[in-house]
């Protein structure tokens, strides 16, 4: 029997260890004191850049080649992928701008004949300064009733709103005749577009027109479109049939149906009312101081 053999305990401990490849102190044991004496067991150890290798080298027989294979950068991808900016083409829209539109082209059947009517403006320029040209009039019976064009200078004065100064030619009723014309036009809160033109005649007369117009989308082209407009006179103007104060009122409630966004046909409902000393010279004459009637028509934009 080996009397300097570890205890059993102590084999199973040893045999662990160099399993897991940790070093353990041996007792040895000395002739004349029996004292054990630490001493260090190496224990060789695995080399890991050669596992980490042995490891690349099965990966690298298991794998596949790439059924495409990356092709090469090529002079075109880099200038694809980081292209020379323009600056110029991050500027706004070109300065000069334009627009035309005949907001109502309407036709109606009365009593007194069919009827015409149509109203349009036109604008050239720029964001902030334009020309602008407005112009409506309506025909009955295959007579003109009433036809004006105005020519004005208009000058942004906030996003939302232009000051307007120019001239107005009355060619119906009467005589022509010609105004000086001075206003305001733009979005108001909750989007009402609203315009508001004060005239100055060359006999002294002043006048002035308000409209109000709403757009109600019902759907992406289905468009609802109600308009109030009011005209006024500073005083009476018996040789046109005009009275002192408000001298009318037109409502109207119009249906639109944008086939495309500058072809939308309508149809809608006009109602017209003559006030005041208007509606008497309108009854002296022989006409009716209110109208009702139902339109169809077009708007056209480009």
């Amino acid at each position: 029997m080996n009397i300097f053999a570890p205890p059993a305990p102590l084999r199973l401990v040893s045999i662990m260890a160099v399993s897991l490849g940790i070093a353990l102190p041996a007792f040895a044991q000395d002739h004349d004191h029996a004292t054990p004496m630490p001493a260090v067991i190496e224990v060789p150890v695995q080399d890991t850049h050669d596992h980490a290798a042995m490891m690349a080298a099965e990966a690298a027989a298991s794998a596949t080649p790439p059924r495409e294979p990356i092709p090469v950068v090529t002079a075109d991808d880099l200038a694809a992928a980081f292209p020379v900016i323009d600056h110029r083409a991050m500027q706004h829209a070109p300065a000069f701008n334009r627009k035309v539109a005949l907001n109502r082209l309407e036709a109606w059947d009365a009593d007194e004949g069919a009827g015409q009517a149509w109203e349009g403006i036109a604008w050239f320029g720029t964001d902030t300064d334009r020309l602008w040209l407005r112009s409506e009039g309506e025909r009955v019976g295959g007579r003109t009733e009433s036809a004006d064009l105005e020519a004005l200078y208009g000058r942004s004065i906030s996003p939302w709103w232009d000051v307007v100064a120019g001239v107005r030619r009355d060619f119906k009723p009467g005589d022509g005749r010609t105004w000086g014309a001075f206003g305001v036009q733009g979005m108001a809160p909750y989007r009402f577009e609203v315009s508001a033109t004060a005239y100055v005649g060359e006999d002294g007369q002043i006048a002035g027109n308000v409209e109000a117009e709403y757009t109600f989308r019902i759907t992406n082209r289905l468009i609802l479109l109600p308009l109030v407009e009011v005209d006024i006179n500073a005083k009476d103007d018996p040789n046109y049939g005009m009275g002192r104060g408000v001298t009318g009122v037109e409502m109207g409630l119009r249906l639109h149906y944008e086939i495309i966004r500058r072809f939308a046909p309508y149809v809608g409902v006009a109602h017209e009312r003559a006030l005041g000393d208007t509606a008497n010279y309108r009854r002296n004459a022989g006409e009716s101081a209110r109208d009702t009637r139902f339109v169809a028509g077009v708007r056209i934009w480009f």
